[in-house]
């Protein structure tokens, strides 16, 4: 990226944005984008579908048909709720896989490309109230545009290689997945760490998408407490620039007790 181009970026950046809307747990902080949300979805949409490739030529994806199933009617209630954060959202080309890895780990990329891995599932005995919770949290981030703003925060790097990186730096893929997408550049974007406010972002909108989806968004205080027994009461890595496990509990429990009557009101209705 030349100097003069880089100059007129900055010069021209966009006006600080909404992506969502505040919905019950009222998430309004405002965001300045240097990137089109186009630019990073077309990246982000080709090295899902690369990493996609990778794991099945290496007969990673989606080998247990009922841990798909599962995922995907998780995946296809949270989603349609989307549209309180986001109209554009539920009309999104979402996809959902599982990928076979021991990691604890999770991830939904730019416009809806989701992946959960089967070392989360098993590793944890995660009920659906919990898949719900972690697979929530991974499209809050999504919806708020957490890597497109990062991506622009980087937009001084080499463009082609910091969208690259999504899928490997920024998302915390297994070694052997998805290696051919992430450039020197993508790791200074993407590695990066989550401010802890996006990360509190995606808890608190991860729990109102479950509860109006009829989970129960309790569940996500059970799910970082699993987290945190699992790592010895640390940090499981793809989750070493999140919160302290003890911060995050105490602002979820507040959150999901806000959104309690969401959840009453979706269980009514079904």
């Amino acid at each position: 990226m030349s100097a003069v181009f880089l100059s007129m970026l900055l010069g021209t950046a966009c006006t600080p944005t909404h992506t969502t809307s505040a919905g019950a747990v009222g998430v309004e902080r405002r965001q300045a984008m240097l990137l089109s949300s186009a630019e990073v979805n077309q990246a982000a949409e080709k090295a899902y579908a690369q990493t996609i490739q990778e794991a099945r030529a290496k007969n990673l994806l989606n080998r247990n048909p009922a841990q798909v199933q599962r995922v995907k009617a998780v995946a296809a209630r949270l989603v349609a709720v989307t549209g309180v954060f986001r109209t554009d959202a539920p009309g999104w080309r979402w996809e959902s896989n599982v990928i076979s890895s021991s990691e604890l780990n999770a991830w939904c990329m730019p416009g809806g490309k989701i992946a959960v891995y089967t070392g989360l599932l098993e590793k944890l005995a995660l009920t659906d109230d919990e898949l719900a919770a972690v697979m929530g949290h991974e499209i809050a981030h999504a919806l708020r545009e957490h890597g497109r703003e990062k991506a622009s925060q980087a937009a001084g790097v080499d463009l082609a290689a910091t969208l690259g990186g999504v899928i490997g730096a920024y998302y915390g893929l297994d070694a052997s997945i998805g290696k051919e997408v992430v450039g020197t550049a993508g790791d200074l974007a993407f590695m990066r760490p989550n401010s802890r406010g996006m990360e509190q972002e995606a808890d608190r909108i991860g729990v109102e998408l479950a509860a109006r989806a009829g989970f129960d968004p309790l569940a996500a205080v059970s799910l970082w407490e699993k987290m945190g027994r699992a790592s010895g009461n640390g940090t499981p890595q793809w989750l070493s620039t999140h919160p302290s496990n003890e911060t995050r509990l105490a602002d979820l429990r507040v959150y999901a007790e806000r959104v309690q009557p969401l959840y009453r009101a979706a269980r009514a209705r079904n």
